[in-house]
């Protein structure tokens, strides 16, 4: 197959033919019963080749005809609602790493930590998940009854099994107990069944394992760049695992640290230069990115993913020519709390300070804390992108560096796959990177802010801090947390987004998180 990168343009046509998709409005329940491709469209192995296109580029792009062209589910903005701009939304703005500027509708809610049932930004991306999954559905459902010779059919099925579960992955950690449906599943017969957190925990569970061990998935580092292997299968497996107290009540730190292993014997290392991983030719840092959803400035354009973290972060004096775009739109910067947790020297620090104030004291101004330099569509060779209006940088959604610090906290853990002075040495790995000296000992605290110098931006951060208790709490507090300029605890029950009142209208089978 060629690059996903290089064949976009060709599948909005190839797609447009074999398959209808749209979901009408936001009263359709969200395993969407209008997803129908016909099995006269899949006639030829080309045909699921561009099928299997589109499942990939759900997660880039909003829709077929461009930015803001015709998006793939009604009654959302294109630009808002693509999917990693709804993740990045609600996973960077209601943590200490970034606020944004803008009045758009809700959005200031979510550094609030202040929405409702009914925020836009919270069903955007409940949307955009279920519309993913439906789409995995239904290639699923396609592949496994059609008649067409389809030479990789097995690995791609793979693919898109393993495409499905970042998307549940998602769904379990923000939104806890949801409507859950497989390729099994009648398109358009009844309500999709409520699943809770923990019995979707084990279904992934499951579900990956399978897929690691049986299935004609590519193994690490085998599959070309841009497409799923076993390497973003063990990602997301590890991610369940760390995460598993949070979900189910129950920890799993030695099934978190076996797995973690096993990436590390699959020949990852961490990258030389930090800064190389967030440009735009970071396709080429394939020794410590293990998966990366695509962008290119020409064939993938996109108000999502890293175009939104790259335009949204430059403003003020910054030069937009030396970012490698064309202008800034002065939205996202950070608070004084996150940027003072880097240590001095640590080559992570990647801020614009210049004319800007560290101290947040109306969020509206863009000058009013400091500004992002981590993601440019600059090539490492100084040299700008394809094109300043749109970019080449990928996002790596999975990188080795977290491996090595998903490690260093299961050492805290007593876990008998690795030792606290073994967490530590995977720990300190990542801090030599940074250009920081060694740490004789560690605490969790210590974990946390490494995983924050390493990490941010990358949408982890919400699901760190809940992780460690200081989501809500007011054991951390940051500016405007809590909407007041000093930060205070919220209630507990915003370690959860709700399930939309849309959604909950239209199947009662469903039940609203506590709290809302």
């Amino acid at each position: 197959m060629k690059n996903i990168k290089n064949y976009i343009s060709t599948f909005a046509l190839a797609v447009g033919l074999s398959f209808s998709s749209c979901v009408n409005d936001l009263d359709v329940t969200p395993i969407d019963p209008n997803m129908n491709t016909s099995d006269k469209a899949l006639t030829t192995a080309e045909d699921f080749k561009s099928f299997l296109a589109q499942c990939y580029v759900g997660f880039s792009t909003s829709g077929y005809l461009g930015p803001n062209g015709d998006p793939s589910i009604s009654g959302l903005d294109g630009g808002f609602s693509q999917y990693f701009r709804g993740l990045f939304h609600l996973n960077e703005y209601t943590t200490d790493e970034t606020v944004i500027g803008w009045n758009d509708q809700t959005i200031k809610d979510l550094h609030g930590l202040s929405w409702t049932s009914t925020d836009v930004f919270v069903a955007s991306l409940y949307y955009r998940i279920f519309y993913q999954i439906s789409m995995c559905n239904e290639f699923l459902r396609q592949a496994n009854t059609t008649s067409v010779s389809v030479p990789d059919m097995e690995a791609y099925k793979a693919e898109v099994r393993t495409l499905r579960a970042i998307c549940y992955l998602h769904a379990i950690d923000m939104y806890g107990n949801v409507p859950f449906a497989d390729e099994t599943a009648s398109v358009g017969a009844e309500n999709p069944e409520r699943i809770t957190r923990a019995e979707l925990f084990t279904w992934l569970e499951t579900e990956l394992k399978d897929i690691i061990d049986n299935s004609a998935l590519a193994n690490a580092r085998q599959n070309e760049y841009g497409r799923i292997d076993k390497g973003a299968a063990k990602m997301i497996l590890a991610k369940l695992y760390l995460n598993a107290e949070v979900y189910t009540g129950a920890s799993k730190w030695d099934e978190c640290a076996k797995v973690c292993k096993s990436i590390i014997a699959d020949g990852y290392t961490l990258h030389p230069d930090y800064q190389e991983l967030f440009l735009a030719d970071n396709d080429k840092c394939t020794d410590e990115i293990i998966f990366a959803f695509q962008q290119d400035g020409v064939d993938t354009q996109s108000y999502g993913v890293t175009n939104f973290i790259i335009f949204a972060s430059t403003g003020g004096t910054m030069d937009p020519a030396a970012i490698g775009i064309s202008s800034g739109w002065g939205g996202i910067r950070t608070t004084p709390e996150f940027y003072d947790s880097f240590q001095a020297g640590d080559k992570r620090s990647l801020f614009h300070t210049d004319g800007q104030n560290k101290e947040i004291n109306d969020i509206s101004v863009f000058t009013d804390g400091y500004a992002f330099m981590k993601f440019k569509n600059i090539n490492s060779d100084g040299t700008p992108g394809k094109a300043n209006g749109f970019v080449d940088t990928d996002f790596p959604i999975f990188r080795y560096a977290d491996v090595l610090l998903m490690l260093a906290e299961c050492g805290l853990h007593n876990s008998s796959e690795v030792s606290e002075e073994q967490g530590l040495a995977y720990l300190n790995q990542v801090r030599e990177r940074a250009g920081l000296a060694a740490q004789k000992s560690y605490t969790a605290n210590d974990v946390l802010r490494e995983r924050g110098c390493e990490l941010y931006l990358e949408c982890w951060r919400r699901s760190d801090l809940v992780r460690f208790d200081k989501s809500t709490t007011a054991d951390y507090l940051w500016s405007w947390k809590g909407g007041v300029q000093e930060g205070k605890a919220v209630g507990s029950h915003m370690n959860l987004f709700p399930i939309p009142d849309k959604d909950l209208n239209s199947n009662d089978k469903l039940e609203q998180n506590p709290g809302y």
